[in-house]
């Protein structure tokens, strides 16, 4: 058994329980070397990217709704058909093998020549979809959203952006591995050498360390501790506390940063096990936080200070919404990037300055 496809469906398994398949990888890839853990990343973030597809193939060659099968079986089945029909390379006799190894392992051994049959049906040719949230493999409620927003041209073109694996990118200024798109947010600020910075929502640090670059005089929170782990190597001060509440910080900032928390439709290309869990009943209790993180800020802005309000959400009731509580006059301009008509994650930014 190949140590890719058994960490892949360890991920999987995971993942449908709630973990997210990036910081999994980033544990359980780090003993492997790095054409299994390549071959390990393409499988969990196909699967997770193409699942409406695989799970329509499933019952395509089966006869069977994926939804009835056991998790271990559906799960080795959507890695199986997807090494088969959307992978270069890989051996055809390997995937089916070891899926069928995968669901023994798994002790679900009276499934196994089942399994085997289905996979042993699966080939390349085209396959008429039945609907477009099985084509472009995203929640039909979500598509629906998008077109509503932005129009069906758009809609699907950030679908598809969606299924394809992400560039990478480094920001030159602080030698990260930073999103093209995050990298946009904190420029909007203009901080200038020797001003408070104050980052309310900082982890996992990168805009933080773009203010650091800039020559802010930086304090960065998050709600948990363990989320600040990666910022004690910028060497400011961190505190644990929930932005929604009052600030404990005496002095005022000049500039303020809230990334606040989100339903990240903007990331699906890194994160597409999102959109499978994302509700839209979930909109409304992230917007109930979010204008209560910009209250908040608002109120620990120095006189002539800037804030800005950002998410990497496409959805209009955690941006325009949110935001439609300040002051018209004080919102100085708002930014959006939207996947596959810009390049990177997408991302809505609003730049407020002080009322006083």
């Amino acid at each position: 058994m190949s140590p890719a496809r058994q960490l892949a469906f360890a991920i999987l398994t995971v993942v449908d329980r709630g973990g997210y398949a990036s910081d999994l990888l980033a544990a359980g890839a780090a003993p492997l070397d790095s054409r299994d853990a390549g071959l390990a990343s393409e499988i969990v973030f196909g699967v997770l990217r193409y699942q409406a597809q695989l799970d329509y193939l499933i019952e395509l060659y089966s006869g069977k709704p994926a939804a009835r099968l056991d998790g271990p079986v559906r799960q080795a089945l959507r890695m199986g058909i997807y090494q088969l029909r959307y992978l270069e390379r890989i051996p055809a006799h390997a995937a089916v093998s070891e899926s069928v190894d995968l669901i023994k392992r798994a002790r679900k051994r009276s499934a196994a020549g089942f399994a085997n049959a289905i996979l042993r049906k699966v080939n390349r040719d085209p396959v008429p979809w039945p609907d477009s949230a099985v084509e472009l493999s995203h929640p039909a409620w979500l598509l629906e959203r998008w077109q509503r927003q932005y129009g069906d041209e758009v809609a699907e073109a950030i679908a598809r952006a969606n299924l394809r694996v992400p560039e990478t990118y480094v920001n030159p200024e602080t030698s990260r591995i930073q999103d093209i798109g995050s990298q946009a947010v904190v420029p909007l600020l203009r901080v200038e050498p020797g001003q408070a910075f104050l980052d309310l929502c900082a982890a996992p640090g990168n805009k933080t360390a773009q203010a650091l670059a800039a020559g802010a005089r930086a304090i960065a929170c998050d709600f948990h501790l363990h989320r600040l782990a990666p910022l004690k190597a910028l060497g400011i001060d961190l505190v644990v506390l929930d932005g929604t509440q009052p600030l404990p910080f005496r002095r005022p900032f000049d500039r303020i940063l809230i990334d606040a928390p989100c339903s990240g439709t903007g990331t699906l290309a890194h994160n597409p096990e999102i959109k499978w869990r994302l509700q839209p009943n979930h909109l409304a209790d992230l917007r109930a936080r979010q204008m209560a993180l910009l209250e908040q800020g608002r109120r620990a802005l120095a006189p002539g200070g800037l804030l800005v309000y950002s998410t990497c959400s496409l959805e209009s009731e955690e941006n325009e919404d949110v935001v439609a509580g300040v002051p018209r006059e004080l919102v100085v301009e708002t930014m959006q990037r939207i996947p596959g008509r810009d390049a990177g994650d997408g991302f809505y930014a609003a730049v407020i300055k002080s009322g006083h």
